[in-house]
């Protein structure tokens, strides 16, 4: 099933940005998995790469960054707010 947005693309949406977050990290862990698999692979069929599990380390490193500031960053329950009316005091 395609990620899809259906409704207007507002940037000022949070839900929006918040699913532009999350369509940048699954393009991110795609980028991480097809180029390092990729890379992982030339080594074994050839010379060795010395720094490459540190390349990899610090990639996937960046990569969780990335995935908890999606998740940190994550909009709240769309009616929290609209759910509880002010409260006023009475003498």
């Amino acid at each position: 099933m395609p990620i899809r947005w259906y409704g207007p693309a507002d940037p000022a949406d949070p839900t929006y940005r918040h699913f532009e977050r999350i369509v940048n990290l699954t393009l991110h862990a795609m980028l991480f998995a097809a180029f390092n698999s990729g890379l992982w692979v030339v080594q074994g069929l050839r010379h060795p790469w010395t720094h490459l599990k540190v390349f990899t380390l610090a990639w996937l490193l960046v990569l969780l960054v990335h995935a908890s500031v999606v998740v940190w960053l994550r909009p709240g329950p769309a009616g929290e707010a609209a759910a509880s009316p002010p409260q006023e005091s009475q003498p």
